[in-house]
């Protein structure tokens, strides 16, 4: 028996985000339900989020930032032989999303897999298409996080229809002679499984707020500090931090016990509200088009979410 011969690291080529056009601003969520624009931004910190329209699925958005990332890497659908979805808003398990993705991006019969980690499923899902193209069993990877949540969210609960929202972010995965993509650091705290949950099927999300905050304000900042540490880098390298776009309250608090006070922290929840899975990779593909950060530069990636699962990694900025 023989085994692959991978490459010495991954690098990440290329990134590309999407975000349907119309936008529900907080006055617009007020009309309906008793909230105003002072109280969300006050105790989430958004000013508007983006919603898919009815006939614009979550594989609709996957395939318009998938075809941006893999634009920007210079590959070809020829180019990919594995692709990673991430999401955990599908209308129906079956079929996977990735293979479907893969087919409208005209990519010819790759490996093709979906993750459902919720928030923290990007940085999963990158950590196993790195761990892949080390091992030999890819070479280049699209690697997707795609949501629409709002059609899993009750426009009349005030504590879920101001956060959520729809959007798409990618990565393009191939090899390098060095390692660009650090060590994941995960984990799950599953004691806590019910804190964000869809109970069956005819049910809408649900989302325990104060149980959320409080763990991730106190869980959270070792995950990042040892992800950091794995890599060999210290915090006050990071150019830049881009934790999951849960509620800007969490990402400053993660922020200040992280220590990493010469990065660019990551604030897209407050024009895109939290998108799951979808929010690192379209945050950071945002900060990149905007030129907030620059190529070569370290980038602290920290996904967290329903399960409650967590993930994190460094990672070289394409």
């Amino acid at each position: 028996m023989k085994l692959s011969q991978g490459a010495q690291g991954a690098k990440i080529l290329a990134f590309g985000g999407y975000q349907p056009a119309d936008i529900v601003t907080n006055d617009d969520l007020a009309k309906r339900i008793d909230t105003n624009d002072e109280w969300i931004q006050s105790r989430v910190g958004i000013k508007e989020r983006r919603v898919a329209g009815p006939n614009e699925s979550e594989i609709d958005l996957a395939v318009q930032a998938g075809g941006k990332a893999l634009a920007a890497s210079g590959l070809s659908s020829a180019d990919i032989d594995l692709v990673i979805v991430a999401t955990c808003t599908l209308e129906a398990q079956i079929p996977n999303a990735s293979a479907r993705v893969a087919h409208r991006l005209g990519i010819d019969a790759p490996g093709a897999f979906d993750v459902n980690a919720a928030c923290a499923g990007f940085c999963y899902a990158l950590s196993a298409a790195a761990d892949a193209v080390r091992a030999g069993s890819a070479t280049h990877v699209l690697v997707v996080g795609t949501e629409k949540l709002t059609q899993w969210i009750d426009w009349d609960d005030r504590a879920t229809s101001v956060i959520f929202a729809d959007g798409a972010g990618a990565a393009v995965v191939g090899p390098s002679d060095t390692p660009r993509v650090g060590p994941v650091v995960w984990g799950s705290a599953g004691d806590k499984f019910d804190a964000i949950a869809v109970a069956n099927r005819n049910s809408f999300l649900h989302q325990e707020g104060q149980t959320v905050f409080r763990w991730a304000t106190t869980a959270l900042h070792p995950v990042a500090k040892l992800a950091c540490e794995r890599a060999g880098v210290d915090p006050a390298e990071l150019s830049a931090f881009v934790p999951h776009q849960a509620n800007l309250r969490i990402i400053e608090a993660i922020a200040r016990k992280l220590g990493a006070d010469n990065a660019v922290i990551a604030r897209d929840i407050v024009l895109a509200g939290n998108t799951s899975a979808a929010s690192i990779p379209l945050a950071l593909s945002r900060m990149i088009e905007r030129g907030e950060v620059q190529s070569g530069g370290l980038a602290l990636l920290l996904g967290f979410g329903a399960g409650l699962t967590y993930a994190g990694q460094v990672i070289e900025i394409p």
